[in-house]
């Protein structure tokens, strides 16, 4: 067995430990970037399915070279001259964030006759150099995405506020759910999937409400210095 392989079975181990202590499923996203096809083959010949980039060149490289039956997750910042080329590569998009981008996801999705899977990404913690809705502005802007025909809407993903430990992530998880708790009774329908927590505090996460775990150093180490073109 492959490092990655048995890193890959811990973290597997410790999602389905947690999710069965909250009852519910959670899905492992498995964080490939940085790292090359032969590498991230090693997972995918585990078994793992679903994997997240945060690049669209990466992906671009990447993705042909490994099989078609995988699942890949675009969860970088999405700039709007590359979003065409993001819809038609990825299937799903966790990096919706700001009234604009989806407006634009929207119009580019019903040009090319798809409907994605996308989520919107909340700035919960309202941080400067970070992207993503305010609170505050997903409540204003609800009813527009709302009458987003062509995209397919999943939910929340968040990259809360950098802490010193787990437990000090947990608020801000918390916030999460709560936001999407409130949405859901604002618009009287369900936005079922909650992608929050990383190698660092995955398993507090699940506990507060995630859906979709991102992992990847925990997987594969340490992040690669020198990322692909």
């Amino acid at each position: 067995m492959s490092v990655v392989s048995a890193n890959l079975a811990i973290v597997r181990r410790n999602v389905a430990e947690a999710a069965a202590r909250v009852g519910r499923e959670v899905q492992l996203l498995v964080v490939s970037k940085t790292w090359p096809a032969d590498v991230v083959g090693e997972a995918v010949q585990a078994g793992q399915l679903l994997f997240g980039e945060n690049r669209l060149q990466e992906g671009e490289e990447k993705i042909p070279r490994l099989p078609d039956d995988l699942e890949w997750h675009f969860i970088g910042t999405l700039q709007r001259n590359k979003v065409r080329r993001v819809l038609s590569l990825f299937q799903v998009v966790q990096s919706l964030s700001s009234l604009k981008l989806v407006r634009f996801a929207d119009r580019v999705a019903g040009e090319l006759g798809i409907r994605p899977k996308v989520f919107l990404e909340v700035n919960i913690g309202e941080e400067e150099s970070k992207h993503g809705f305010a609170p505050d502005e997903l409540r204003e802007g609800l009813d527009e995405i709302l009458s987003s025909g062509c995209l397919n809407l999943q939910g929340l993903m968040c990259i809360p506020p950098r802490v010193k430990s787990a437990e000090e992530a947990r608020p801000w998880f918390a916030r999460v759910r709560e936001l999407q708790e409130e949405l859901e009774g604002r618009a009287g329908q369900s936005f079922p999937e909650i992608s929050m927590g990383m190698s660092s505090d995955y398993e507090v996460a699940i506990e507060e409400g995630a859906t979709i775990v991102r992992v990847g150093s925990a997987i594969f180490g340490p992040r690669l210095k020198q990322e692909m073109p």
